[in-house]
């Protein structure tokens, strides 16, 4: 007896209009979508692009170039939008922060603040109560001093050192935890700014259980742009920065280096100066 086709290798299969099909079937977007849709759109978006990966071009033409076409906004909504079925949105506000010329540390802790709950009276320590946080222009914060040179990531990636075989099939085993990496913070914000914002606020998180859910209401972006527009979005207004005033001794100090380069400074010039008015005299 002939099983027929595999599904997904040819271009006459009906997996193509299974998949096609469930498109249909979505209502709504996420978790806006009722109880009799089979498919969220969180879960179409990655069956279809597991299909691009997995088929790897075996679909037929017209359904691969679909795919081929809708593969960078399909990672982009599939970022943006996973996990946030598994949060309870009911009450919560949705911030929006600007991270265009803030300071690293200082926006992080505005976030780590909105993120747990802290601004609201309501606040425990037991009880997920922050809002969604949204964050854009990753790519234009700012750090201060030499940070951006001098401040590095680094992680240990265990890579395996020992393989064998078990029923036929390669497996590994690492005796230790090894082959440290780094990376300053400067590689770090052009391979992917949102990951230096993310890693500085979860630094400032209780390592708890709440932890990973805190970490899914907060939502990077490189640019201006989010997909979140449908969403009653409040603009997050930033404290003012109060820079300390410069004490006495600090003040007398700096007084007299500037003192020090503009004697330093007029020196120079009268050597130049004495220089230029010999050499005139033994021409003439």
């Amino acid at each position: 007896m002939d099983p027929g086709p595999k599904p997904g290798l040819g271009s006459g299969s009906g997996f193509e209009v299974r998949v096609l099909a469930s498109l249909g079937r979505v209502q709504g977007s996420g978790h806006d979508s009722g109880p009799e849709s089979k498919f969220s759109s969180v879960e179409l978006i990655s069956t279809l692009y597991n299909v691009f990966v997995v088929c790897n071009g075996k679909l037929s033409f017209k359904f691969d170039s679909f795919l081929n076409n809708l593969k960078c906004a399909l990672l982009f909504m599939q970022k943006a939008l996973a996990g946030l079925r598994r949060i309870d949105l009911d009450g919560l506000r949705w911030r929006v922060f600007d991270a265009k010329g803030q300071v690293l540390g200082r926006l992080a802790s505005q976030i780590s603040t909105v993120v747990q709950g802290k601004d609201k009276p309501t606040y425990a320590p037991n009880r997920d109560d922050g809002d969604m946080c949204i964050v854009l222009n990753a790519k234009d914060v700012c750090v201060t001093g030499r940070k951006l040179t001098d401040k590095f990531y680094r992680w240990h990636t265990g890579q395996p050192i020992v393989w064998f075989f078990l029923d036929d099939l390669p497996c590994s085993t690492c005796r230790y935890v090894g082959h440290l990496k780094e990376r300053s913070l400067k590689d770090q914000m052009a391979k992917d700014p949102t990951e230096v914002i993310r890693k500085a606020v979860l630094r400032m998180l209780p390592r708890n259980k709440l932890r990973d859910d805190r970490d899914r209401k907060l939502r990077i972006f490189t640019g201006s742009e989010h997909p979140f527009g449908d969403r009653p979005i409040e603009p997050y207004v930033m404290p003012p920065r109060t820079v300390r005033e410069m004490r006495p001794r600090a003040r007398r100090a700096l007084v007299r280096a500037q003192k020090k380069a503009e004697m330093q400074e007029q020196k120079a010039n009268d050597t130049r100066k004495g220089s230029k008015d010999k050499a005139a005299e033994v021409s003439a």
